[in-house]
């Protein structure tokens, strides 16, 4: 095949989500030459897009050997190898090399150095480059996530404020500053910053929707009744979620339904959905059983030995270098992995991964008769028939003695997981369900009171399936350590066939 026909074709295949066959095409003209620089990393980026991240950083690599100052070769190698679990610090270096002031590079080499455990390397080249641009936004992020994991809580949030006094007219940056502060549920800070905001910026429709979730979700009543009375007119899904909590909270379920039902055929519907699963059972509404169906939850047997268990085991506790869980999760007493753990290079983690998949098709095929409307019928289910699955998240949970997970949910996941690698003694697991996995109990701060609609036992190698939109959560435990590893499969996949 002609090189312009071939790539030509390729890419097509790529858009159109046949991403196998376009790596096929491409293996196959490689076989025959594989001196052609866009051969490489049009292969690299096929790669990348069936989350085949080792093979991926290896295309790519050979890429940079025919042409080694391409930016967007470089770049993707880096990241590549970054995500599959490789040191990535020269090759971000390299990136840097190219583009001195790309501030994508200076953000994948600090976080090359955090996966490395050189977090203060990585804090001080992004506070200098914050002090330059302060502006950038990904970076105060990066900077602000990694403080936290790493325990300084005193400073996580430092390099916005100075960012907002650098340029006190940016908006964006006060605003980011506040979400930072919220997601740590400090009330009053959160409210500090607003009040600054809106001096530079009054009457702004982000800052009355960013006072009336502080007043509501802070327990100020009377306050957040008044400015949801103020903001009725403002269509704006912060606000609407934050009015529906309230109101569960207040005990007025149908106006809580009202607000839910008007999201669920949104792009917003994945986090709304877990509300009516809660609404419809304070109503004995039917329709709670038709979201919170005991057989859309259930259990399988990992293939993996003892010995590769052990290895696994092993392998997720070298990962587990944080201090601190990341504020946005539902980690208490313990640590969770960053990135995608399913696109590393580990062998063990790659035989898991398949195993796990072998499951998912599983469990999909086992799963009930669901009509057209049900949340669980936005996947393509006919794809993950054929083992054609994306995974939106996949990490490892690590909890210690009196560790547990608080009620939540998973809005990017078609279903959920949990897969217990480890767990501790009976004797020091405690009194059943001490460490127990619960399905159905809202978060506390809700104040509803809704038994579980299922509980199950942990057991090593055991895997549990769910659909993201179930609230679950775990029991603390009274002494050793838990290790988990979950993940999201994604609503929507694209076809590798």
């Amino acid at each position: 095949m002609q090189l312009n026909k071939l790539l030509q074709q390729a890419q097509q295949d790529i858009q159109n989500g046949h991403i196998e066959r376009a790596i096929n095409q491409l293996n196959v003209f490689i076989e025959s030459d594989s001196s052609k620089f866009e051969v490489w990393k049009l292969l690299g980026y096929a790669y990348h897009q069936a989350q085949l991240e080792p093979e991926a950083a290896k295309a790519l690599q050979q890429a940079l050997k025919l042409k080694p100052n391409d930016y967007d070769s470089a770049m993707a190698y880096a990241q590549s190898r970054y995500l599959a679990g490789f040191d990535a610090q020269d090759a971000f270096l390299q990136v840097i090399k190219i583009a001195p002031t790309d501030l994508n590079a200076l953000r994948g080499y600090a976080s090359a150095l955090v996966a490395d455990q050189q977090v203060d390397k990585a804090d001080a080249i992004l506070s200098a480059v914050l002090r330059d641009c302060p502006d950038w936004l990904d970076g105060h992020k990066l900077l602000t996530t990694q403080r936290y994991t790493s325990g300084k809580t005193q400073t996580v949030t430092h390099s916005y404020q100075q960012a907002c006094r650098a340029q006190p007219q940016n908006l964006h940056l006060w605003l980011a500053w506040y979400q930072a502060t919220a997601q740590i549920k400090d009330w009053s800070r959160a409210l500090q910053i607003i009040q600054q905001a809106e001096k530079y910026f009054a009457n702004n429709i982000e800052l009355k929707v960013a006072r009336t979730f502080i007043a509501s979700e802070s327990g100020d009543d009377k306050l957040a009744e008044n400015l949801f009375i103020q903001t009725a007119n403002i269509n704006h899904v912060v606000r609407d979620m934050a009015y529906l909590r309230f109101c569960l909270k207040k005990g007025d379920i149908s106006k809580a339904e009202k607000v839910a039902l008007t999201y669920v055929n949104t792009e917003s519907a994945a986090v709304f959905w877990p509300y009516l699963t809660l609404i419809w059972r304070l109503q004995d509404n039917t329709k709670a059983q038709w979201l919170d169906n005991p057989a859309l939850i259930k259990s399988y047997d990992i293939d993996l030995t003892a010995k590769q268990m052990a290895e696994l085991g092993a392998t997720l506790r070298h990962l587990h270098t944080a201090s601190a869980p990341f504020a946005e999760q539902s980690v208490r007493g313990g640590t969770q992995t960053n990135q995608n753990l399913f696109l590393r290079h580990e062998p063990i983690i790659r035989q898991l991964k398949h195993s796990i998949e072998r499951q998912i098709c599983r469990y999909n095929q086992e799963l009930p008769l669901l009509d057209a409307d049900h949340p669980l019928n936005t996947a393509n289910r006919e794809q993950i028939k054929n083992g054609m699955i994306q995974f939106s998240g996949s990490w490892s949970v690590r909890l210690q003695a009196q560790g547990f997970n608080v009620s939540h949910t998973h809005p990017l996941g078609w279903i959920s997981s949990a897969l217990y690698i480890d767990l501790p003694k009976k004797t020091e697991m405690g009194t059943p369900p001490a460490g127990w996995l619960k399905f159905g109990t809202p978060p506390p701060e809700l104040n509803i009171e809704l038994d579980p609609v299922n509980t199950i036992e942990p057991k090593i190698g055991r895997l549990v399936l769910f659909p993201s939109y179930s609230w679950h959560s775990t029991v603390p435990f009274n002494e050793g350590e838990r290790l988990v590893v979950a993940f999201d499969v994604a609503r929507t996949n694209k076809r590798i066939n």
